[in-house]
C-alpha cells in the first residue's frame, strides 16, 4: 500500500479537501503540545517525508521546507503546559488539532488523524492507528508539528538552559530528571507529570 492510498480513498469517496492531522509532544514533562493540519495536491511527491521519529533533525527541516512549499494549506496550534495540567494531555491534543483545523485555508471537508481519538468538529474523520507511517498528509503534520515544537523548545533552552531543553525537547531522560531534582521545575514543566513533582 503507497502512502497516498488514505487520501485516494476519501476522494473516491467525494472529499475534495482532505487534511492530514497529527501532533507532537504528548510525552515530555515540559513544554508544550503542538499540533499541525496540512492539505496536500493530490499527485504531490514529497521524498524523504515519512513518520518524523524516523528522520535526523536536519532531514526533518528540509521536509518542513518542502511540505510548506508544495502544501495547498497548512496550519499549527499550541496548546501551553498549564492548559496540559489543567485538562489533561489528552484532551489538550484534541483541542490543539481541533484548533489546527479550524485555522486551515481552505477548510477541509476530510480528516486523517492519527491514532485512535476523532476531534469534535462536524467533519468527516477517519482515524489511522501508525497514520504517520502509513498515510503521507499525517507524515507531513507530524514533521511540521514535531519541527516547530524543537523550534519553541530551542527557546526555551535560552530561557532556561539548567535543563538541557535543546538536546532532550522537554522529554524525561536522565539528565532532565536530575536537573528537576536539583533546581525544582520551571513555568514550562507539567506539574501533573509523574516525574516533574515527587
Amino acid at each position: 500500500m503507497d502512502n497516498h492510498h488514505y487520501e485516494f480513498e476519501a476522494r473516491r469517496a467525494g472529499y475534495s479537501g482532505v487534511a492530514g492531522v497529527d501532533e507532537a509532544g504528548r510525552g515530555p514533562l515540559a513544554g508544550p503540545v503542538v499540533a499541525a493540519a496540512v492539505i496536500l495536491p493530490q499527485d504531490i511527491v514529497l521524498d524523504g517525508v515519512r513518520d518524523s521519529k524516523k528522520l535526523s533533525e536536519r532531514a526533518r527541516r528540509e521536509a518542513f521546507s518542502l511540505i510548506k512549499k508544495g502544501a495547498i494549506g497548512i496550519s499549527l496550534a499550541v496548546v501551553d503546559p498549564k492548559e496540559i495540567d489543567r485538562i489533561n494531555i489528552l484532551q489538550a491534543t484534541r483541542k490543539a488539532m481541533k484548533q489546527a483545523v479550524l485555522r486551515l485555508d481552505p477548510q477541509p471537508d476530510c480528516l486523517l488523524i492519527d491514532g485512535i481519538h476523532p476531534i469534535d468538529l462536524p467533519i468527516h474523520q477517519r482515524c489511522i492507528i501508525k497514520g504517520d507511517q502509513l498515510c503521507l498528509s499525517i507524515s507531513a503534520a507530524s514533521i511540521l508539528a514535531k519541527v516547530y515544537r524543537d523550534s519553541i523548545m530551542h527557546s526555551y533552552h535560552k530561557l532556561y538552559p539548567q535543563y538541557g531543553f535543546s538536546s532532550n525537547k522537554g522529554y524525561g531522560t536522565s539528565g532532565h530528571r536530575e536537573a528537576i531534582a536539583k533546581h525544582g521545575p520551571c513555568c514550562i514543566h507539567r506539574v501533573t507529570f509523574r516525574g516533574v513533582l515527587t
